[in-house]
């Protein structure tokens, strides 16, 4: 997801405090800590583009921007984020994914991500595309 927000002031107290016992937000039968929670501490790394596409998004939903960078594109990745800690991510539709898988190299994931800001309910629908660096997936751009 390439989302990028206006740069604000941080303020930690409004963003969301997950159960790591509680679901994933990225939608998957499991919890936050064995799922992209993993993830997110650097204890394993997404094996497909999909599985990668979906802990982003759940970094997006906990405020992780340094997890974030650090899974985009060296040649697409911005200097910072800027997340929006008011932007409440609420649910994730894979609609479609093409290669991104073991033993690819490039692929695509095109999804729907539900969230709510300034008391609306949104949705963002993208195009994405992954790569593999140094065995990798990376995020690199929304087409």
């Amino acid at each position: 997801m390439s989302r990028r927000k206006t740069a604000r002031p941080q303020d930690r107290s409004a963003r969301p405090v997950l159960d790591p016992a509680g679901p994933c937000p990225c939608g998957l039968d499991a919890s936050y800590a064995d799922c992209c929670g993993r993830f997110h501490r650097g204890e394993a790394a997404a094996a497909t583009a999909e599985r990668l596409m979906r802990s982003r998004y759940s970094a997006f939903a906990v405020g992780d921007e340094a997890y974030l960078l650090a899974t985009w594109h060296p040649g697409t990745r911005p200097a910072r984020l800027g997340l929006d800690p008011r932007t409440r991510w609420t649910g994730l539709d894979v609609l479609a994914t093409t290669d991104g898988g073991v033993f690819h190299q490039e692929g695509t994931v095109t999804f729907r991500a539900h969230y709510r800001e300034g008391g609306r309910d949104a949705v963002l629908e993208e195009h994405s595309t992954f790569a593999r660096v140094d065995g990798a997936w990376v995020y690199v751009e929304a087409v």
